[in-house]
Parts: structure tokens; sequence; C-alpha cells
């Protein structure tokens, strides 16, 4: 932020920041819950809930599950206001940092999309694969809004490296392998029982249980590289914080893979469902904070 910002802007824009953030990763959550409550089509056409009305209806035969998708349709809206809210706040108190304005604007971009998408998603009676990049959309906004959060505390400008080269690299692989995980992730969803229609599903027509274990088999490529990139940057980080933050990474990223296989285990019972796809959220808030503490201002000397 700019040094000569006054404390309250200061704090308001911290705030914002990570309440854009909350916010990303909590409707996915209550998009998890509306696919493990069967209620994806509780709001049967888009961008009406039903045809002639923008909200559900008494005469609706989909009980509460109109209630349940028609709420997550809300907070597409509370979205945009905090995104809105922290765009005019950056115009505002920290107007050349250039950097922390486009991800915003990325993110409001990604907002409108997403509803977009979500209309299609219930046009196509919930296909599968339509879903699976709904979900994946909403990753990459919750990577956006997490760099934000995180970038907000450093200077504006070019940043650098504290890491050895091979480590830097190493990290990027990390990400690369993340992203193949939570599509394979999205696929043993959209293999299983929890289609997101309680009468209609819509399934991928893949064998759930090789999927599951070929998902497995990339979180276990994760997991190595992640203890690889940890101990590259213990060695050899110039400043104290990365090898933290990727230690943070590989808490996380265990923590999730013991959800997964409980869950595998014990039949997929939706709480740990929904508990695995917070999992996915918060490990991509961790990956993107480890990338972000691990460069500084490229303006300080190099050691």
């Amino acid at each position: 932020m700019p040094e000569n910002l006054p404390q309250a802007a200061r704090t308001w824009l911290t705030r914002l920041l990570l309440l854009n953030l909350i916010v990303e990763v909590g409707i996915v959550v209550t998009g998890g819950l509306v696919r493990l409550t069967g209620s994806g089509l509780g709001c049967p056409t888009w961008p009406e809930c039903v045809p002639g009305s923008y909200v559900p209806t008494v005469e609706q035969e989909e009980g509460i599950h109109k209630l349940i998708e028609f709420g997550n349709r809300t907070l597409t809206g509370l979205l945009g206001f905090v995104a809105l809210a922290l765009l005019i706040a950056l115009y505002r108190w920290a107007r050349d940092r250039r950097e922390l304005l486009i991800g915003t604007w990325v993110v409001m971009a990604g907002i409108l999309a997403q509803a977009i998408v979500g209309g299609i998603t219930v046009r196509t009676g919930l296909n599968p694969w339509i879903v699976a990049f709904h979900f994946l959309c909403s990753m990459g906004l919750i990577a956006v809004s997490a760099w934000l959060y995180w970038r907000q505390r450093q200077p504006s400008g070019r940043t650098r490296s504290l890491l050895h080269p091979v480590v830097t690299r190493l990290q990027w692989l990390l990400v690369a392998i993340a992203a193949v995980v939570l599509v394979l992730g999205t696929v043993v969803t959209g293999s299983g029982p929890h289609s997101g229609d309680a009468d209609t599903p819509a399934r991928t027509g893949f064998d759930p249980r090789t999927i599951s274990w070929l998902h497995a088999d990339a979180v276990m490529l994760f997991v190595g590289i992640c203890v690889a990139v940890w101990l590259g940057a213990k060695l050899t980080e110039r400043a104290a914080g990365p090898a933290r933050a990727w230690w943070v990474v590989l808490w996380v990223t265990l923590a999730q893979g013991l959800v997964g296989y409980v869950q595998y285990l014990t039949k997929l019972p939706e709480v740990l469902v929904l508990a695995h796809m917070l999992g996915a959220s918060l490990l991509v808030v961790a990956i993107t904070r480890a990338i972000v503490l691990s460069r500084t201002p490229d303006t300080l000397p190099a050691d």
C-alpha cells in the first residue's frame, strides 16, 4: 500500500481484500452444498428461477431445493458487490497499485463469467463437464483473490525469487500438477453418486474407482514434489518466510489427502465431500500464498 495512506484506509483495504477472498471460498462451499443436496435444478431455468419469476414461487415442486439453489445464486451478487467495493477503494486510495487494480478487474470479470457459466450449467441439465469447468473457474478466482491479499503487503513493482532457480522451477511444476489434481478431482466427482440433481443424475460415464485411483496417484506425485519444494526452500531461501509457507502447503495437502481417502473408504458421505471441496479451496490459497511469499521486491539488493 502507498506509504502515505492513512491507517484507516489501509485497514479498510486490507479487510476488503480479505473479505473478497473469504466470499470466493464461501461460494465454493455453498455450491458444494447445492450439489450434495441434489439442489442443482432447484431453480430449473436461468436467469429466472422458474419461467416468469426470478425468485422461487410457492407453486414450485422443488421444495427446499429451490431455496438452496436460489440462495447460492444470490451469493453471486454478494461476490460482485464485494469486488466492486474493493475496486472503488483501490481507485480511491491505491490508484498507483496497478497490479492490484488489474487483479481486481479480473475478479470482477470472472464473477460475471461464472454467473453465465452457472446459467449454462442449469440449461444443460447439470452436464458434468460444465459443472467441472464451473468449479475450476472458481479455483482460479480464489487463486487471484489470494494473490491480491498477500501481494498488497509487498511494495509495487517487479519482484524476484528468494529461492534457488531450480526450486523456483519446481514450485511452478507443483502448480501444474496441482491443476491436474484439481481437474481429476472434478472428474471423480462427476463420475460418482453426487450429481447435483436428486432425480436425473448426469454422469461422465467413467468408472469411479479407476478415476479415483488416478486422482490419488496424481496426489502422491504432488506430495512428493511438495516435499522437494519445501526442502529446497529451507536450504536455499535468502530470507525467512518461503520455507514456512511451503510447510503450510505440505500440511494442508496431507490433511486434504486424509479427508480424500476417508471419504473414499466410507462411500463418500456428504459432509466429507463438502470438507474435501473446502480443502481444495484452502490448498489453492496456501499455494498462492507460498508463491507470493517466495518473492521479494526487485529493488532490494541481491545476496
